[in-house]
């Protein structure tokens, strides 16, 4: 990157000014000025996105379950229910929460409580989020074997992606995630399907009935034909570990992702995908080198209100 000092002292700093009337979108426009320093990053990834929802692309989106247990449920619901993005990859605790929340209530908690006796009292905690026993493993389970008889009646082999689309639509409620996505036939793909208590009703089921299948390769056949089938790909990437990097890794099929948005806590001194910056995947062929890309770096619950606000 050649800079001269002209072109590098282009735009001055001003001074944000906010207050009760203040839109996200006047925000993001500050934002674009204030000239540090997560602020900037985000009004990077703002004008990212406006260009990636406008444009005839593919557009994945990835993230991974535990935001999912909070109220950012909600941000993510709203992007799939207006069809901002084309495809989801995501973990199996995104299908636990989904479901068990579309039945049951979690709970505001703290960091600090004591973990010994919430168990003792039949409660688990997620970082600041508590769940009772009953909004999680039985619901699940009462929730999944009556429908995955149902599904068994019709056929034995199963895509995974095609099963979660039938499990949404059995949802049948506006706050889920899995309902909207398959209302929209927005695919949802979890590589990682087994993981989870989503996995573990599938096992306990597949035990009973032996000749039940989940076909998880059938999945990768369905990803390669959307990659093949994009004019452009881009994608909003919020965490690391196999929902980042199957996405990443199916785009690099076409030569890499057009657009890319990152948002992570994770640093990349420990050489993990989930701290790696999208400039790696250049390396990789996952990312173009003409991409236009950003990594933001902060608690996704806090910057996806911020940052998807406007679009909503």
């Amino acid at each position: 990157m050649s800079i001269d000092r002209k072109s590098i002292l282009s735009t001055p700093v001003k001074d944000t000014m906010v207050n009760s009337n203040t839109s996200l979108r006047e925000l993001m426009e500050n934002f674009a000025v204030s000239g540090g320093f997560t602020t900037s990053k985000i009004s990077v990834a703002y004008e990212i996105m406006k260009e990636m929802f406008s444009d005839e692309n593919t557009t994945f989106l990835s993230f991974p379950a535990d935001i999912i247990s909070t109220g950012t449920r909600g941000v993510i619901n709203e992007i799939v229910r207006r069809k901002l993005v084309d495809v989801i990859i995501t973990t199996t605790g995104t299908l636990d929460h989904d479901i068990a929340r579309s039945f049951r209530d979690y709970y505001c908690g703290s960091f600090d409580y004591p973990d010994r006796e919430l168990k003792d009292i039949g409660v688990n905690r997620l970082g600041s989020v508590v769940i009772p026993d009953e909004s999680y493993g039985e619901i699940m389970e009462q929730f999944m074997q009556s429908r995955l008889e149902k599904l068994y009646g019709e056929k034995k082999v199963w895509p995974g992606w095609e099963l979660i689309h039938r499990f949404g639509l059995e949802i049948n409620n506006e706050s889920s995630i899995l309902y909207n996505a398959a209302k929209n036939n927005i695919k949802v793909f979890v590589p990682g399907i087994t993981d989870g208590s989503f996995g573990s009703q599938l096992w306990s089921f597949r035990e009973m009935n032996p000749d039940f299948m989940v076909d998880v390769l059938q999945d990768e056949h369905e990803l390669s034909d959307i990659i093949f089938d994009s004019k452009k790909t881009g994608s909003l990437m919020i965490g690391g570990g196999i929902s980042k990097h199957h996405t990443i890794w199916w785009n690099q099929f076409r030569g890499g992702l057009d657009y890319s948005v990152y948002i992570t806590t994770a640093q990349e001194f420990d050489g993990s995908l989930s701290g790696a910056k999208l400039e790696e995947a250049i390396s990789w062929k996952k990312i173009r080198p003409d991409a236009k890309f950003v990594n933001v770096y902060g608690d996704a619950t806090v910057i996806l209100p911020l940052l998807l606000g406007p679009f909503l």
